[in-house]
C-alpha cells in the first residue's frame, strides 16, 4: 500500500473510531444517571429498562465485566455518562501510639466491643471506571495517615457513597474531610468540617447536593457537638451549620417538597426528627424521634415522609407533610419487619420493608394498612444492601454475594436468583440496561 493510502485508511479508521465514540457519549448521555446514594433524589428508582433478571460471576453468564478494588469500600458506585465513580480505604501498618478519642455512653466512658482501626495508617481513595469497559481511568488519594476514630469491624472507612452533579464528583470521609475532583481526576478542593466522634463505629451519611450546596449531617457520640452544615459547591466556603441536639446517627438527609411548594432538608435521628430550610439552615419544624440508631435514608413520596430503624426498637413513622414551618402530623406506624441496617422503599403507592433476614413486609403508603408480611427473601443469608427498584422489580442482595428479585405489588413472588460469588455490602446502582454491583474485592457490571 502507497503511504497516500496508507495515510487516508488510517484517517477513515481514526474517524470511524471517533463517530462510534461519540455515538457511544451521545448514548449515555441520554440514561438518566445514579447521581448519590440510592441514585435519583436518593429514592432507590431506576428509570425503566430491560435489565437481566439473572447472572453468575462463576460462569460468567450475564457478567460485561468485572474489575478488581484495591482496599476496602462499602460506598456505592455512582454513575453519570460514561463514568462510574466509588471510594475505597486501604489499610496499613500500625501506627504507634495512635488510638482514637475517648467515647461516652450515659455519661460514662464506652469502649464498642467490635471498634477497631484507628491504630493503623489508612490511604483513603476516589476511583473513577470507564462504564463501557470497566478499565480504571484514574485513582486519587483523598487522605493518608491515621483515623481520628475507630471503625466497626465489619464496617469501612470508605463508607459513605459519593455524590456528583455531573461537572465534579464529591467524596466525603468524615473526620477525614470531603474532598471535591472534577471528571479528569484534578482536586478542585478540599475541606475538613471538623472531628467527629462516631462511637467507634465509623461514618456512614452520603454527601447531598442541593442547589449550590452540598449538606454533611454531622451527629457524634452523645449529641453534645452535633451539627448539620452546608457547604458552596464551588470552594467549599461553609454557607450555614446549626447545632444538633441529636446523639450519633449514620443516616443520610432528603430534601423534599412541601405543600406548599418549598423545600426542606429532612433528617432522622435518635431524639428528634428535624426539618431545616436548605437555603439558611433555620428550623422549620421537628417532632419526636426514632429512639433508636438513625441509619436508614427517609422515604419521601405525595406529601409524605416515611422515616425508619431497626435498632434496638423497630419503628417507622408516616409523617404528613404541611406547609413550612408547620410540624407534620404523624399519619401512621409500624413497629416491625425492619433491619439494621438496609433501607428500604417506596414504590408505586406501597412501602417494602427489608428485616435482617431479607424477608418483606409491604404496607399501604397512604393509609399503612398491611398489604402482606413474612414474603420469603429470594436468597437466605444476612442483607446489608438497600432495596433498589426498576421496571415493576425489587433488587435484594445479601451479604455472601447472592441476589434475587421479587415482583412489586399486592402479592409477593420470587422472579429470579442470580449470585457473584463474594460478599456484599454495597448498594447497587441502576443504570439503563446495566446493574452495577460492588463487592468485596471486585466492581461488577451486568447486562444482557
Amino acid at each position: 500500500m502507497s503511504r497516500r493510502r496508507c495515510e487516508r485508511a488510517m484517517t477513515l479508521a481514526a474517524l470511524a473510531l471517533a463517530s462510534v465514540s461519540a455515538t457511544a457519549l451521545a448514548e449515555t448521555a441520554d440514561i438518566a444517571p445514579w447521581p448519590q446514594w440510592r441514585g435519583p433524589a436518593g429514592s432507590g428508582i431506576a428509570a425503566p429498562a430491560d435489565v437481566p433478571l439473572e447472572w453468575n460471576a462463576a460462569s460468567g453468564k450475564n457478567i460485561l465485566w468485572k474489575t478488581a478494588i484495591e482496599g476496602r469500600g462499602h460506598s456505592s458506585p455512582v454513575v453519570w455518562g460514561d463514568r462510574i465513580f466509588l471510594t475505597s480505604a486501604i489499610e496499613g501498618d500500625v501506627i504507634p501510639g495512635a488510638k482514637p478519642p475517648a467515647h461516652t455512653l450515659g455519661g460514662e466512658e464506652f469502649k464498642h466491643p467490635d471498634a477497631l482501626g484507628a491504630d493503623r495508617h489508612h490511604t483513603l481513595t476516589v476511583v473513577a471506571l470507564d462504564a463501557g469497559t470497566g478499565k480504571v481511568l484514574w485513582s486519587k488519594v483523598a487522605y493518608a495517615g491515621a483515623m481520628y476514630d475507630d471503625r466497626h469491624k465489619a464496617g469501612s472507612y470508605a463508607s459513605p457513597t459519593v455524590a456528583t452533579d455531573g461537572e465534579r464528583v464529591f467524596a466525603y470521609f468524615g473526620s477525614q474531610g470531603l474532598h471535591v475532583y472534577d471528571f479528569a481526576g484534578s482536586l478542585a478542593w478540599s475541606r475538613d468540617i471538623g472531628d467527629i466522634k462516631t462511637v467507634g463505629m465509623g461514618v456512614g451519611t452520603s454527601p447531598v447536593l442541593w442547589g449550590d450546596h452540598v449538606f454533611l449531617q454531622a451527629d457524634e457520640n452523645e449529641g453534645k457537638e452535633s451539627f448539620l452544615v452546608a457547604l458552596d459547591k464551588k470552594d467549599g466556603s461553609e454557607a450555614w451549620r446549626v447545632p444538633r441536639p441529636v446523639q450519633a446517627s449514620w443516616t443520610t438527609p432528603i430534601v423534599v417538597e412541601d405543600r406548599s411548594g418549598g423545600a426542606q432538608l429532612v433528617t432522622a435521628g435518635n431524639e428528634r426528627i428535624i426539618a431545616y430550610d436548605p437555603n439558611t439552615g433555620r428550623e422549620l419544624w421537628q417532632v419526636e424521634g426514632l429512639e433508636s440508631n438513625a441509619i436508614h435514608v427517609p422515604l419521601h413520596g405525595d406529601g409524605m415522609v416515611y422515616v425508619t430503624a431497626g435498632y434496638p426498637q423497630k419503628v417507622m413513622k408516616a409523617l404528613e407533610l404541611g406547609a413550612a414551618g408547620t410540624p407534620p402530623r404523624v399519619a401512621w406506624t409500624y413497629n416491625k419487619g425492619l433491619a439494621y441496617v438496609a433501607s428500604n422503599l417506596l414504590y408505586e403507592g406501597r412501602v417494602y420493608l427489608t428485616n435482617d433476614a431479607g424477608v418483606l413486609t409491604c404496607l399501604d403508603a397512604k393509609t399503612g394498612a398491611t398489604v402482606y408480611e413474612g414474603g420469603r427473601a429470594p436468597a437466605q443469608g444476612s442483607y446489608m444492601a438497600s432495596l433498589v427498584a426498576v421496571s415493576g422489580k425489587i433488587l435484594m442482595v445479601n451479604r455472601d454475594g447472592d441476589a434475587g428479585w421479587v415482583k412489586a405489588g399486592p402479592q409477593h413472588e420470587v422472579l429470579a436468583e442470580a449470585s457473584i460469588d463474594e460478599p456484599v455490602y454495597a448498594t447497587p446502582a441502576i443504570v439503563g440496561d446495566r446493574i452495577y454491583i460492588r463487592g468485596e474485592r471486585h466492581l461488577y457490571a451486568i447486562a444482557k
